[in-house]
């Protein structure tokens, strides 16, 4: 005889395990499972610490507060900003409008900016937290050293030029460049380019932009960017700042 137990044996055996289960994992159960409140990971959540960092000012930097006027603004009005930084330097000047719940301190002794906010618990108050350090600190970068985008065009034929006139889009203002492409199409492309910012071409496949305002140069960066983005199977296209491509195997029938 065999030791084996029959097969009806097995499935009422099964039934009856399934049915035990289902009526512990009820809520109101005597017998019910505990929920599990270990997260996945073993790591303890903590926030993060970019606005609470403080910010050097170089030398040749200075940061001058100016309170803005008031004006009736839609919606939440008392979110309108009130006081604004002016930050100069030796490339230029730009104007940081200050949120009226972030408070920044400035140690010209120590050449130190801080950041901080009047709620932390707020999510909004501080989402921007940081939002405000980074656009102080790309200020502060901009006007001492500038941003520079570096665009690399990789294909057979792709070349640009730096023009003083086009043929397609007209001037926004005196002396205006336009950066010309040649990227695989029948008609010309010609993108102007935006007040403040240098372009140059120091190789045929080399596009060099200098800005003091990180915003606008990487933003027409994009621009630049669109009308051949790199695909991944030949590996062609625009890459900005040493931007790479993972290369896809071919489909071979």
């Amino acid at each position: 005889m065999s030791n084996l137990l029959p097969q009806s044996c097995l499935r009422q055996f099964a039934r009856s395990s399934l049915r035990t289960g289902a009526a512990s994992a009820r809520p109101g159960s005597a017998f019910a499972l505990p929920l599990r409140t270990q997260p996945f990971s073993t790591t303890s959540p903590t926030q993060s610490r970019k606005g609470s960092a403080p910010i050097t000012i170089p030398p040749e930097v200075s940061l001058k507060f100016i309170d803005l006027p008031v004006v009736s603004v839609r919606g939440n009005a008392e979110e309108a900003p009130k006081v604004a930084i002016e930050v100069s330097g030796p490339l230029g000047k730009m104007t940081l409008k200050v949120p009226p719940f972030v408070n920044i301190e400035h140690d010209e002794a120590l050449r130190k900016a801080t950041l901080s906010v009047q709620d932390r618990e707020i999510k909004h108050q501080r989402a921007m937290w940081g939002t405000m350090r980074s656009h102080l600190q790309n200020y502060v970068l901009g006007v001492s050293e500038g941003h520079i985008c570096i665009l690399s065009m990789v294909g057979v034929g792709y070349r640009a030029t730096i023009e003083s006139q086009a043929t397609t889009v007209k001037s926004q203002f005196k002396g205006q460049k336009f950066v010309s492409l040649k990227v695989g199409y029948s008609h010309p492309i010609e993108l102007p380019v935006p007040w403040g910012v240098k372009a140059s071409t120091p190789q045929p496949t080399r596009i060099l932009l200098e800005s003091v305002n990180k915003e606008v140069v990487t933003q027409f960066a994009a621009e630049i960017r669109e009308w051949r983005k790199p695909e991944p199977y030949k590996g062609k296209g625009i890459f900005v700042n040493g931007e790479t491509i993972r290369l896809k195997a071919k489909k071979i029938r």
